[in-house]
């Protein structure tokens, strides 16, 4: 797979998230099948996993620990802190007291003793961003972080960051059907800056695969998309003109609209380096092929021109979560 930059930071095309094996998108898969789809992903090619503490929580970079370790060398390891996983109440808590403690506790759970790139997964409003890049910066000269990153942040915050410690990576919703970075000065401040890009949900949270209906139900108790808008009824539905769309385009590349869906990012930019997720090797599989779709600009021009006829019904995530996006 080809190589592209985040920062100085080099990683595989497509990278791999994580999250989904463990946690937020239904139960947790047997680890077993975890260890086997990630090192099937470094077979096939990707170097770039990413996890987080808070994603379990814990059992996640626990995961990620145990099915890189024979080639950790030759792998770059994301995550993040950002949330209080002890007390009850949770919130967030990005206090440099608390970012250390988070590192060394991961470097544990990850078998590791560095983690080469570093998110804040949220922006503290309680804690100054230079404050928090400034602590990383500790990190980073301690050798225990190689780069740093922010994840939902806002271009005024990046900038702020950015000027403390230099920032390697955003990472940001962003697919086909959800475009806000291109609207909200992240993606132009991150092309501005040097700044490598990481979308998460790049299929949409697993919608942009074709394989959800308005039949599909999500468990309240596994499953974060139970809560969010694009996953009523109403709105599976009436975003169905979407996925007409990238089957019809696929149609003509002999490509599934998963690897439309991923072939359009990574066309968009040369510095985005797109996350999808998946526990099912057949998904993997597929999502991987993406990297060999060339989208040319005219493919580019006809995708947009279609897409912009369309209305995407329904906000990518809930209250809660949407008010903690900077």
């Amino acid at each position: 797979m080809k190589k592209r930059k985040l920062g100085l930071l080099e990683v595989s095309a497509l990278g791999a998230g994580c999250m989904s094996i463990s946690a937020n998108y239904g139960p947790s898969a047997p680890i077993s099948q975890g260890i086997a789809t990630l090192r099937t992903a470094f077979e096939k090619g990707v170097t770039f996993f990413d996890t987080a503490e808070v994603y379990g929580p814990y059992r996640n970079e626990e995961l990620v620990g145990q099915a890189l370790a024979p080639m950790r060398n030759q792998v770059a390891i994301a995550s993040k802190f950002g949330f209080e996983l002890e007390n009850p109440a949770g919130g967030l808590n990005s206090r440099p007291e608390r970012i250390r403690k988070v590192v060394d506790e991961s470097l544990k759970r990850l078998q590791t003793d560095r983690i080469e790139l570093l998110y804040q997964h949220r922006v503290d409003p309680n804690v100054p961003i230079e404050d928090v890049a400034g602590t990383v910066k500790d990190l980073i000269r301690q050798g225990k972080v190689l780069h740093f990153g922010l994840s939902e942040a806002s271009a005024t915050t990046i900038r702020r960051a950015h000027a403390v410690q230099a920032v390697s990576a955003v990472q940001s919703e962003y697919s086909f059907m959800e475009r806000s970075v291109e609207t909200n000065g992240v993606l132009a401040a991150c092309e501005e800056l040097g700044i490598g890009f990481v979308p998460w949900g790049p299929l949409g949270m697993g919608y942009l695969t074709g394989t959800l209906t308005s039949q599909t139900t999500f468990d309240a108790s596994t499953d974060l998309r139970f809560e969010f808008d694009r996953f009523q009824p109403g709105a599976l539905t009436a975003n169905r003109p979407i996925i007409a769309l990238l089957q019809a385009f696929g149609a003509k590349r002999n490509a599934s609209p998963a690897q439309v869906a991923l072939a359009w990012l990574l066309a968009r930019k040369p510095f985005i380096v797109p996350i999808p997720g998946t526990r099912n090797p057949d998904h993997l599989v597929e999502n991987l092929a993406a990297a060999r779709l060339q989208l040319t600009a005219g493919d580019m021009k006809e995708l947009d021109a279609a897409f912009a006829q369309l209305k995407v019904v329904g906000g990518r995530m809930n209250a809660m979560q949407m008010a903690i996006v900077g």
